[in-house]
């Protein structure tokens, strides 16, 4: 363990990450890795592993520390892959705006995302295959050249983050009634849900293909809108520059842009957790109780 405990120490450093998070790793997430190794080994083909959180919960940070550690202490090739990197470019989500609904030209509910994309890369990937992966830039919302998407070449555990992995969708009856204002005021007739809810119905056959699936669970939906004012936060802190800072937003903004996400975030709260093979229930701070 001791170079785990060095790795680890060395991720915390590099991601400015506090000493809470380095315990709450050690406590939590590390016994995960070897009995994930373990069913690699017996499968004899890639792992696919699901992890689901909601915005803000650290589902990235923790699918990066797992690869960094698969790859270093286990010396077993490994790749993460975010749902995020699979959205369509900013041209494409503007005809959907135009033909289906204004809505869609916000990313990232489903049908905001090259699901065919997204589909033949997590093939390829179980088969064992060297390929490029798709990565998308948020700040000129637009995929980024495939001339700079990363190579991997014979990955055997994959990490599959996003929001909304696993998430069923919604029955017909639940749809009816706006869950916020921005449903109320911009979706009055139920266009935009039904169409999200139908093209979430067309992702089930890709996450049942998942081996495994994780669970970072927030406490409720105002949580998760603290969260993201958070990152806001660190981003601004970060971003020096008026021209860097061009993306964020502000409180006012954030809040109408994640009510886009309410209804199936309190949705996946309600429903995921019993899918999972194991859930964490997070406190306001992040610490992790497991279910």
């Amino acid at each position: 363990m001791a170079s785990l405990d060095l790795l680890l120490d060395s991720f915390c450093r590099r991601h400015a990450l506090p000493p809470l998070f380095r315990e709450t790793v050690k406590r939590h997430y590390l016994t995960l890795l070897p009995p994930l190794l373990a069913q690699q080994q017996q499968l004899q083909r890639p792992l696919l592993v699901g992890l689901h959180g909601c915005q803000g919960s650290g589902k990235s940070t923790l699918a990066a520390l797992w690869v960094d550690l698969l790859q270093q202490a286990y010396d077993c090739p490994a790749a993460t892959l975010s749902l995020d990197d699979f959205y369509l470019s900013h041209a494409a989500r503007q005809q959907l705006a135009v033909t289906v609904h204004p809505l869609l030209q916000t990313r990232g509910v489903p049908g905001t995302h090259d699901l065919a994309l997204l589909t033949t890369t997590l093939q390829r990937l179980a088969n064992g295959d060297s390929l490029a992966l798709p990565r998308f830039n948020k700040a000129s919302d637009d995929p980024l050249p495939r001339s700079q998407w990363p190579l991997v070449s014979g990955v055997k555990i994959v990490i599959f983050e996003g929001w909304c992995v696993a998430t069923p969708p919604q029955d017909a009856a639940a749809l009816a009634t706006p869950v916020n204002a921005l449903e109320a005021e911009a979706d009055p007739k139920a266009v935009w849900r039904h169409y999200v809810n139908l093209q979430l119905a067309a992702y089930q056959p890709l996450f049942h293909r998942l081996d495994r699936l994780f669970m970072l669970q927030a406490p409720n939906f105002a949580t998760v809108f603290r969260w993201r004012q958070q990152q806001e936060e660190r981003l601004r802190a970060q971003l020096q520059t008026p021209q860097s800072q061009r993306g964020l937003m502000s409180d006012v903004e954030l809040q109408r842009f994640i009510q886009h996400f309410q209804r199936l975030t309190e949705h996946s709260l309600a429903t995921v957790a019993a899918l999972a093979d194991r859930c964490w229930r997070l406190d306001a701070g992040r610490t992790p109780q497991l279910r």
